[in-house]
C-alpha cells in the first residue's frame, strides 16, 4: 500500500516551484497533483494517455474537445487521449488530482 496526503502533496509541489507533482507511477497509471491558481492560465494541451481528473478544492470552467463545463470540488471529469482540453475562468485557487492511463512519460 502506499499513501499519500493531499497536503504533504500540495507543499511539496509548491516548494518545487510547478503546477504538476507526479507523485506514483506504476505499470498501468500514473498520478499526479495540478494546481492553477484563481485567474492562472492552464497552458496544457492534449496527452497521449486517458486522464482522469478528480476535482479537490477550486472552481473554474473545463473545456474538454467541444464541451464546456463548471467544476468544483467533488466533480470528476474524464478526458480521452488526444483530446484537447484546459482549464479556465479559474475563480478559485483549484487543485486536482490526475490519473494517466496508461502512466504519462
Amino acid at each position: 500500500m502506499k499513501l499519500f496526503r493531499m497536503d504533504d502533496l500540495d507543499a511539496e509541489r509548491s516548494a518545487n516551484e510547478g503546477a504538476y507533482l507526479r507523485f506514483l507511477r506504476e505499470h498501468s497509471m500514473s498520478a499526479g497533483l495540478y494546481a492553477l491558481n484563481a485567474g492562472e492560465l492552464d497552458t496544457q494541451g492534449s496527452h497521449a494517455q486517458d486522464e482522469l481528473y478528480v476535482v479537490v478544492s477550486g472552481r473554474a470552467s473545463i473545456t474538454v474537445g467541444e464541451e464546456t463545463s463548471m467544476v468544483a470540488r467533488g466533480c470528476v471529469v474524464f478526458v480521452p487521449a488526444g483530446v484537447p482540453h484546459r482549464f479556465h475562468h479559474i475563480s478559485e485557487d483549484l487543485r486536482v488530482l490526475v490519473v494517466f492511463s496508461p502512466p504519462e512519460g
